[in-house]
């Protein structure tokens, strides 16, 4: 006999099997042969019919904008020649042509209207980074300032996302409803000599700075376990947290520093039976991340501390020297991912409020079969709201647009990195860099098409009104 919660997921894994096969079956009458599709094995965004509703929700500025990476994106060659091109096209040409697109501003008021713009596409929270990165500095730059960046990163707990977390609950009458704001931590950009450090961190000549960049990291999540004690007291019915830190990943090699960096916030500030405040990140692309789960929930349960995680497929496929940590196959990812998913959202839902060893999960994913299938699992549960779907401001916005207008999704977020433009522009090259066939299947001629098509609907309105 079947419990409930197995017959649920049957259900679920039965619907999305059903989306995924109707989609195949259409694609056939093209291609002439029929794939058979499992949650397993899904296919890129690309493969969905795209409705042209999200550029509706655009401003023409921002159409425009977009416009620009159609043409940069037209085919393999194009992107290329963006990317080399990339580093020599002046600051203030980004700024006034790609910045508001795919950064939040550069200071807490123009994240704060970011933030407001999002909510108006039904996007109601955020994932705030500033991306000001001290493993990136070299030649002749101005040497970062580790103490300004803790600084403006807790001030932006307090002033920019616990404010706009409780706008959206007053907005919408729910305290449920409305996904936590996140905060991300880059290791790399809270250390001087973060390389090094992360690398050796064992070492009896690092440790004194790992502990440093433990300390400059437990400032930040003080503020957000602070904030969430504080809001839990004066609304005890909300079940997921109301901030969240987040900290990314990076590349293979400094990975290991990361993990204990992890290991010790959680230890910290995720305390049974309170809210998770602190969420690691998982890459998927790599071969060990179904052990790391595994090693990462026995560590928890034995140290009686919680977990959350932030699932991405990968960021580093393009600058990963070492292929042998990395699937042989985006097939074998994409199983690795979604079994990923299907685990830790397994392990939330059957928790009591706070009780369980994973208290949260971002389904951090650019895949729309892989947002949907996540979705589908959690429709109906009471810990929907510790799990949030996310992707990056500027990026899949035909994805949300259609998880929030046809599936009634309202725990998505995006990722709004903000800062001084400089510093924006090595986060935009990097984007396009790691991302570029994410990039690519989002925009072309496609892309070019519709915008063509929404701006010349607006102009012919605007001069019958005249």
């Amino acid at each position: 006999m079947l419990s409930t919660r197995s017959m649920y997921r049957s259900t679920a894994f039965l619907r999305v099997g059903l989306v995924l096969n109707r989609r195949t079956l259409i694609s056939s009458k093209t291609t002439k042969t029929v794939m058979p599709v499992t949650y397993d094995s899904t296919p890129e965004p690309s493969n969905r019919e795209k409705s042209p509703g999200y550029l509706e929700a655009l401003t023409t500025p921002e159409l425009l904008s977009y416009g620009l990476i159609g043409l940069a994106t037209l085919n393999k060659g194009t992107l290329d020649m963006a990317i080399k091109a990339f580093p020599f096209i002046p600051t203030w040409m980004l700024k006034v042509f790609l910045y508001k697109n795919y950064c939040g501003g550069e200071d807490f008021e123009q994240v704060k209207a970011t933030g407001a713009r999002l909510a108006k596409r039904g996007i109601k929270n955020m994932m705030i980074s500033l991306t000001i990165e001290a493993a990136e500095v070299h030649g002749d730059a101005e040497p970062i300032d580790i103490g300004y960046i803790v600084r403006e990163t807790k001030k932006s707990v307090s002033e920019v996302l616990v404010p706009h977390t409780l706008s959206m609950i007053s907005e919408s009458g729910d305290l449920n409803s409305v996904p936590p704001g996140y905060v991300a931590l880059k290791p790399t950009g809270l250390i001087d000599d973060a390389v090094n450090v992360l690398t050796n961190y064992e070492h009896p000549d690092y440790s004194v700075k790992f502990e440093e960049l433990v300390a400059n990291c437990s400032e930040i999540c003080e503020i957000v376990r602070t904030a969430n004690a504080r809001l839990a007291k004066e609304h005890p019915e909300r079940i997921a947290p109301f901030v969240v830190a987040t900290i990314d990943a990076e590349k293979f090699t400094l990975q290991r520093g990361v993990y204990e960096l992890q290991r010790r916030l959680f230890a910290r500030f995720n305390v049974s039976e309170e809210p998770i405040s602190v969420v690691g990140t998982i890459q998927m692309y790599l071969k060990e991340s179904q052990d790391l789960l595994a090693s990462e929930y026995k560590l928890a349960q034995q140290n009686r501390y919680r977990v959350g995680w932030k699932l991405v497929r990968g960021a580093y496929i393009h600058t990963e020297p070492d292929r042998s940590v990395i699937h042989d196959t985006k097939e074998n990812t994409d199983d690795n991912y979604n079994r990923g998913i299907s685990r830790t959202i397994d392990q939330i839902v059957k928790q009591e409020k706070n009780t369980g060893v994973v208290g949260h999960l971002v389904v951090a994913s650019h895949n729309y079969d892989s947002q949907l299938f996540a979705e589908e699992i959690i429709k109906s549960s009471a810990q929907k709201s510790n799990i949030t779907l996310a992707q990056l401001l500027g990026m899949a916005d035909d994805v949300t647009h259609d998880l929030i207008h046809a599936h009634g999704v309202n725990n998505i977020i995006k990722y709004v990195p903000w800062g001084p433009p400089k510093e924006t522009k090595d986060y935009l090259l990097r984007r396009l860099e790691e991302n570029g066939d994410a990039v690519r299947s989002d925009s072309g001629w496609p892309l070019l098409k519709g915008i063509v098509s929404v701006i010349g609907r607006r102009w012919f309105t605007q001069k019958q009104s005249l």
